[in-house]
């Protein structure tokens, strides 16, 4: 019996923290956001919102990622890798006319913490003009400045390079690991398994099996009396809570 409850005890050992990285609980999301406070991980609300959050773009599902939203009634800050603009900037205005934001993802989809600060730093630079560029062709103000690092790894480095560059650095706190795992109905149970006031929830573009993700846990948000907004919509919405 001993010998049994070992097992089980090392088991536990190994699996929780596993767990943990896979779909954190909100208890390690609030202390990371109180840890790195210049990192947004999540906003301290009781108001049913959370903030959706879109990597990658644009690709050739951006469209249809919009109409999904539309038809929901809902917003995402869309992170804009630069090297995927070019022959796409129509979709960058797009993304500004159905009422979403664009953030800064730098420029190739690697992780931006391996990356030399004056790279970095130029790399930030070139997808600020594609996002400057956007806004002005789409006829929209830009309100804020958000960079998400590639890989979502960052540094005191990294994140005090965005700030002097005026970015906000902004990662999440429910991410089901999408780039890798493709199979969308454990995404999608992801997503809604954690879902809880305040939240910013990380997807990505570019993969096939993201439509049905959002197909699935869009209007089951709206359904739980969630909105579903941009992070910079997040703040506002919760400012004086």
């Amino acid at each position: 019996m001993s010998a049994r409850l070992t097992a089980i005890a090392v088991l536990a050992l190994v699996i929780l923290p596993l767990y943990c990285i896979y779909k954190p609980p909100g208890l390690v999301i609030s202390w990371l956001q109180r840890q790195f406070p210049e990192v947004l991980f999540q906003v301290s609300t009781t108001q049913k919102v959370v903030a959706l959050t879109i990597d990658d773009a644009p690709t050739q599902y951006t469209e249809q990622i919009l109409e999904i939203l539309k038809d929901n009634g809902a917003a995402a800050t869309f992170f804009s890798i630069g090297g995927q603009v070019a022959g796409r900037e129509d979709v960058l205005q797009s993304i500004l006319r159905s009422g979403s934001e664009l953030g800064n993802h730098a420029m190739h989809d690697e992780p931006s913490i391996n990356l030399p600060s004056q790279t970095l730093k130029e790399e930030i630079t070139q997808v600020n003009e594609y996002i400057d560029a956007a806004y002005r062709a789409a006829g929209r103000p830009r309100q804020a400045h958000y960079f998400r690092p590639g890989s979502g790894i960052f540094s005191s480095r990294l994140v005090d390079l965005a700030k002097d560059m005026g970015y906000r650095t902004i990662l999440g706190g429910i991410y089901p690991h999408d780039p890798f795992v493709s199979l969308w109905r454990l995404n999608a149970w992801h997503i809604l398994g954690s879902l809880r006031p305040g939240a910013i929830i990380i997807c990505h573009d570019r993969r096939p099996w993201t439509l049905p993700m959002l197909k699935r846990v869009v209007p089951e948000i709206k359904r739980r009396g969630y909105e579903i907004v941009t992070v910079t919509g997040l703040l506002e919405s919760t400012r004086d809570t």
